[in-house]
């Protein structure tokens, strides 16, 4: 039976707990807020299918608790991800701190290669900022990704942000798998799908 997708991407959102990682997650999968705050146990994560340049992609965002006492559990995620955004809060600057700690256990767990993708959360709180922009840019110049600013409860530059790490990690796969360009016309005999392994061809 033919499949009802031409990709399944996993993306990983990591940060700090209360950077609002669960929040952004709802936002991009179901376009929605919710207010009340529940810190994740462990992991949790979403389906979305959207359309990225002609193509179905079917879209797992996982989200990870910030609490350290889950950090076995997490990093365990992190090989299978295609894609990784990291988020930190700009009234929180602790958070932002510690985005370099994300970096380090990035690079010690993640697949080579993985695409990164730094995001401020919480923007729509301008009077309580602690993180400026130019440092946050500063920051992810220093590590060659991109940077934005979003919000989740407000949806501030949510649809600017959500296609840019589908679009890097299907740009990825050409890369690492050129001869599926050549099969566009029969796209189900050759969908790549992410395990905790790296990829595998069904």
């Amino acid at each position: 039976m033919a499949k009802a997708y031409d990709h399944l991407f996993k993306l990983l959102l990591i940060g700090d707990s209360g950077v609002g990682k669960t929040c952004l997650i709802i936002r991009f999968a179901e376009d929605n807020f919710n207010n009340t705050y529940i810190s994740t146990i462990g992991i949790d994560f979403k389906i979305r299918t959207v359309d990225i340049e002609g193509k179905k992609i079917k879209l797992q965002v996982w989200d990870t608790a910030g609490q350290e006492r889950f950090k076995t559990i997490t990093t365990a995620y992190y090989r299978g991800a295609m894609g990784i955004i990291l988020v930190y809060d700009i009234t929180d600057e602790k958070s932002f701190e510690n985005i370099q700690n994300w970096m380090k256990s990035i690079k010690e767990n993640a697949s080579a290669g993985v695409e990164r993708l730094l995001l401020g959360n919480k923007c729509d709180m301008e009077a309580k900022r602690k993180v400026q922009k130019e440092q946050a840019d500063k920051l992810a110049r220093e590590h060659g990704i991109r940077f934005f600013e979003t919000s989740a409860k407000s949806s501030m530059n949510v649809d600017e942000v959500r296609p840019i790490p589908l679009k890097q990690m299907k740009d990825r796969l050409l890369q690492t798998f050129p001869r599926f360009s050549e099969q566009k016309k029969n796209v189900n005999t050759l969908i790549y799908s992410v395990t905790t392994s790296g990829f595998r061809v069904l």
